[in-house]
């Protein structure tokens, strides 16, 4: 008779899930003209050139090919470097207590993120709850971005994790789908009232 595995683990992501970050919180300083920042964002600055430091890029020669592309705006791009901290508001509050709560119940924690190994090394200082983690996997330490399957294959293999037994939490349905092909459960965060529901479904709160 087939046994459905109790899910005792939660894995969590980290941007927009446990911390706001938005490079507006930054770029609304820097720009009088919403327009404009947004065409900055969307043209310059973009998701898919950000998604480069998160696979591993280092920041210095990433903000220095943009520069020299775009020399008009070669002080905002450099701010997405050296102000970069500017854009992590600070941690979400109702996950964090989620997450502390959890770990008074000893649940085995981790969390699994796209983040600029860089950053994430400040970012990791600047926010206590970090230590409550087992283990940490970041897309810039290891070269591999979620949702490739190889990334969630590692955070399992590096940690000893049965898939079956993990709740991985993530703002991002594409990423919530990778972890689901690897056998992992998951829940695309929505708010973390939400989430909170679904750990008490799992019997994890």
């Amino acid at each position: 008779m087939f046994v459905k595995s109790r899910v005792t683990t939660v894995v969590f992501d980290v941007g927009n899930v446990l911390v706001d970050w938005n490079p507006r919180h930054l770029y609304r300083k820097l720009f009088d003209d919403a327009e404009a920042m947004e065409r900055f964002l969307g043209e310059i600055c973009t998701t898919d050139w950000n998604l480069e430091l998160d696979r591993g890029r280092p920041f210095a020669e990433a903000v220095d090919e943009l520069v020299t592309r775009f020399p008009d705006f070669a002080e905002a791009i450099r701010a997405y470097d050296a102000r970069w901290s500017e854009m992590v508001a600070g941690p979400i509050a109702g996950s964090v207590a989620l997450l502390e709560r959890l770990a008074e119940r000893e649940t085995p924690l981790y969390a699994l993120t796209n983040f600029s190994d860089e950053k994430f090394v400040e970012t990791y200082e600047r926010f206590v709850f970090f230590r409550r983690f087992a283990g940490v996997v970041v897309s810039g330490r290891v070269k591999l971005l979620k949702p490739d399957p190889a990334i969630y294959r590692l955070l399992l293999e590096t940690y000893g994790l049965d898939p079956a037994e993990c709740f991985f939490i993530d703002d991002s349905a594409a990423n919530v789908e990778g972890a689901r092909n690897v056998g992992m459960h998951a829940a695309r965060f929505e708010s973390p009232e939400q989430v909170e529901r679904e750990l008490m479904e799992l019997a994890l709160l």
